[in-house]
């Protein structure tokens, strides 16, 4: 991180304010746009995740997660066999909203360049004239993100953490809000190359769409035989409104013996012995940012521990990096968490901390 961002994770981690708000009795006052407030969230996400499930039927909770980590500021990667709707999840979400979208395909002669821009010599201006890469959009869809190669996958460590670019020693902002949502096939290794874990910790959620239940297929097969729903869709916001709802979320309270629960969760994970990598700092703070948004669209204007529980699993499993014999024993990140989250006790007040 920059001096600059880890300034901005600290104060967030200790639940300071980093832009200015006034309180106002129906919402939250976001950088002088007006009032933002739950009823609005709640809306905007509920045309969202009707859209969405269009298109991935029968997967409400894999679209929660979406939405969640589109709130929290971060990045999402769907991780699972082919043929599920990676892709179409991707694509989903990103046609719901109207803004700026692009798609990139990974393979491994893709260069970093075709990804961040790149300085072309101008002869008439006699001056290098930078082209920006698909990098420069509001939803960046990678898909097969593993295809590329390591060099050309680390051209995403910069833009996801930082929200910039750097081109030859000059650095180009992303606009708000930037989301990337990256797919990628853990079945199939002939030709792909893993994500190194500084790649998997920018990655705010993992989630796996998994085969739908015999009702969700069939009603797959009845409208989407004739047609392909993506076609269909309309945006139901834009990145104007995503971006104010983001800056509420931003504001959610989180009290300070959850924000305590929240690092002592993280650090639990370090003492795990089946665990060769455990949890890092940076997964503290997307734990929080996630249970805010989580807590904003369980209709709280404040955290409690329940939110943390639930996005636990897709926050953090993707991060750790199992034992050799925790991997013969048959164990997973998944179960390990769930140990955790047993045996870390709950803050004194438990579901009731928080409130103002």
């Amino acid at each position: 991180m920059t001096s600059r961002a880890q300034s901005a994770a600290t104060a967030e981690l200790n639940g300071e304010q980093t832009t200015e708000h006034v309180r106002y009795p129906d919402g939250l006052h976001v950088n002088g746009q007006g009032p933002a407030g739950l009823d609005e969230l709640h809306e905007t996400v509920r045309r969202i995740a009707a859209n969405v499930e269009r298109v991935l039927v029968g997967k409400p909770e894999v679209v929660r997660i979406a939405l969640v980590t589109l709130l929290a500021e971060g990045h999402l990667l769907v991780e699972d066999v082919p043929g599920v709707g990676k892709t179409s999840l991707a694509k989903a979400l990103a046609r719901s909203i109207d803004c700026t979208v692009s798609r990139v395909q990974f393979t491994p002669d893709l260069l970093p360049s075709d990804i961040t821009g790149v300085s072309i010599y101008n002869r008439q201006a006699a001056d290098f004239e930078f082209r920006p890469g698909p990098v420069f959009a509001n939803i960046v869809v990678g898909d097969e993100i593993n295809r590329a190669s390591p060099k050309t996958q680390s051209a995403l460590l910069e833009c996801m953490e930082e929200r910039q670019v750097t081109v030859d020693t000059t650095t180009y902002h992303l606009d708000e809000p930037f989301m990337v949502i990256a797919t990628q096939n853990p079945i199939e290794m002939e030709g792909t190359y893993a994500l190194p874990e500084a790649q998997r910790d920018r990655f705010t959620a993992r989630v796996s769409i998994g085969y739908p239940d015999p009702k969700a297929e069939l009603a797959m097969v009845d409208e989407h035989a004739g047609q392909n729903p993506l076609d269909q869709l309309e945006p139901v916001s834009d990145g104007a409104t995503v971006h104010r709802l983001i800056e509420t979320v931003r504001k959610m309270h989180i009290a300070p013996e959850v924000r305590q629960y929240a690092v002592e969760l993280a650090a639990a994970t370090r003492q795990v012995p089946e665990l060769r990598l455990g949890a890092s700092p940076r997964a503290t703070l997307q734990l929080v940012r996630a249970a805010r948004a989580q807590a904003a669209l369980s209709g709280r204007e404040y955290v409690v521990p329940d939110d943390l529980h639930a996005v636990a699993i897709p926050v953090l499993a993707h991060r750790l990096v199992l034992t050799t014999e925790a991997h013969a024993a048959r164990r997973s990140a998944t179960d390990v968490i769930r140990g955790v989250l047993h045996r870390v006790p709950v803050p004194h007040g438990g579901n009731g901390l928080g409130h103002r």
